[in-house]
C-alpha cells in the first residue's frame, strides 16, 4: 500500500503532552506533519475584536506574563471541531470542551518553550541539515522530492525547516530535564522479559490437512445444495474416525490430494486464506472441522500438529525490552515533570462566556 506523505515526512516531538514516540529518529518517521502556524505573541494584550454575535480574538490565558490567544485557540481546535461535525451534529457545549483542550495544551506548550529560552537551548544548522537528510534517505527523496512533497501540504522548506529546528529544542529540553534521569535495570528487563513470554516467543506452527469441493456463489443453486451434500457426507465419515488422508485421496478436488492426502504443510499464522486460518485456530490437534466455505468453495480441515511458540531468547530481545521500559518510564516522568513545571507556574486562564 502506498503511504501518503503525510506518514512520510514527520516532525512529532517525543514525549510532549499531545503525543509520545522515545527515539529521536520518530522525529522523522512515524507521525505525520504537523501544519501549526505560530502566531507571534504582540507586545501587548490585544483588545477583544468582535463583529455581531462574533468574538474573533483575546486573550484566552496568561502564562507567565505572556499571552495566548482566542485565534490561536481556534487555530488548534478548528480540526477536530470538523471532524467532529462530520460524524454528526456537535453542540456548543462540546465545542467548548474540544477548545479548552486545546487551550490547555497551549499552555504546557508556552511552558515548554519558556523552559528552553530559560536553558538557553539552541539547535545549530548541521543539526537541522541532518535531520532533512534522514528525511530524505528514509523515504527515497532528493531535495527537489522532498520540496514538492512538502509543498503538497502548503509547506515551505524555510517553514519546514523551522518546524524541524523547534521539535528538536523540545527534544532537546526532554533529553535534559527528563530521559537522562531514567535508568534501565537488568533485573527490571529479565522481570519484564518473564511476564511477557507470550510477546517474545516464536509463531505458533501448525501443520493440517484438508479436503477441497469445489463450487462458488455464482454456480447454480443445485450444483451448489449437490456439492455440499457430498461434503457433508464425507464430514461425517471423517468424525466416525476414517482415515482424512484416504478420505482426500478419494473426494478432494485439489489436484494435489490424490498424492499427498490434502497435505497443507506447516504454517504459521498469517498464511493462510483468512477463512481456513479462523477454523484452525480455533481447533485442537486431532481434531476435524466443520465445513468451511471460501469463494473457491467448501473445505473440511483436520489439524495434524499444533506447536507452540517457544521462547526467543533474552538477549536477542533485550534491546527491545529495554526500549519498552524506558519510553514507558520517560513518559511517567516527563508527565510528573510538566504537572511539577504548571505547578511553579504563573498561569491565568480568561473567561470568554460561549467559547471557553
Amino acid at each position: 500500500m502506498k503511504r501518503t506523505v503525510f506518514a512520510l515526512l514527520p516532525v512529532c516531538l517525543c514525549l510532549l503532552p499531545l503525543g509520545g514516540c522515545a527515539k529521536k529518529q520518530a522525529l522523522v518517521k512515524d507521525t505525520p506533519l504537523s501544519t501549526v502556524v505560530k502566531v507571534e505573541q504582540p507586545a501587548t494584550a490585544p483588545q477583544p475584536i468582535t463583529v455581531p454575535g462574533k468574538l474573533l480574538n483575546a486573550v484566552a490565558a496568561i502564562v507567565n506574563d505572556e499571552i495566548i490567544t482566542l485565534y490561536e485557540v481556534n487555530h488548534e481546535a478548528q480540526p477536530l471541531i470538523r471532524e467532529g461535525e462530520k460524524k454528526g451534529s456537535m453542540n456548543d457545549e462540546e465545542r467548548k470542551r474540544i477548545r479548552r483542550a486545546a487551550l490547555d495544551g497551549l499552555v504546557e506548550k508556552k511552558l515548554v518553550e519558556q523552559k528552553i529560552k530559560e536553558l538557553n537551548i539552541k539547535i545549530g544548522d548541521d543539526e537541522i541539515n541532518q535531520a532533512i537528510d534522514d528525511v530524505k534517505r528514509q523515504n527515497n527523496l532528493d531535495q527537489e522530492g522532498l520540496v514538492k512533497a512538502l509543498a503538497s501540504q502548503g509547506l515551505s522548506y524555510d517553514q519546514y525547516k523551522s518546524q524541524l529546528r523547534e521539535q528538536l529544542e523540545r527534544l532537546r529540553l526532554v533529553s535534559m530535564e527528563v530521559r537522562s534521569r531514567i535508568q534501565v535495570g537488568e533485573s527490571e528487563v529479565r522481570a519484564y522479559y518473564n511476564e511477557n513470554l507470550a510477546t517474545y516467543s516464536e509463531d505458533e506452527t501448525f501443520r493440517a490437512r484438508h479436503i477441497f469441493f469445489k463450487t462458488n456463489e455464482k454456480a447454480p443453486a443445485e450444483e451448489i445444495k449437490r456439492t455440499m451434500n457430498t461434503a457433508l457426507m464425507v464430514l461425517a465419515e471423517a468424525k466416525s474416525g476414517k482415515d482424512f488422508a484416504e478420505l482426500a485421496r478419494t473426494y478432494s478436488e485439489d489436484p494435489a490430494a490424490k498424492k499427498d492426502g490434502g497435505d497443507l504443510g506447516s504454517f504459521k499464522k498469517g498464511d493462510m486464506q483468512p477463512e481456513l486460518e479462523q477454523a484452525i485456530l480455533g481447533m485442537k490437534q486431532g481434531e476435524v472441522s466443520e465445513l468451511v466455505y471460501t469463494p473457491l468453495g467448501f473445505h473440511l480441515i483436520k489439524l495434524e500438529a499444533r506447536t507452540p511458540g517457544t521462547p526467543k531468547p533474552l538477549e536477542s530481545v533485550k534491546s527491545e525490552i529495554e526500549e519498552t521500559i524506558y519510553r514507558k518510564k520517560s513518559e511517567e516522568r516527563f508527565k510528573k515533570w510538566a504537572t511539577e513545571m504548571r505547578a511553579k507556574a504563573s498561569i491565568e486562564l480568561k473567561e470568554l462566556p460561549g467559547y471557553l
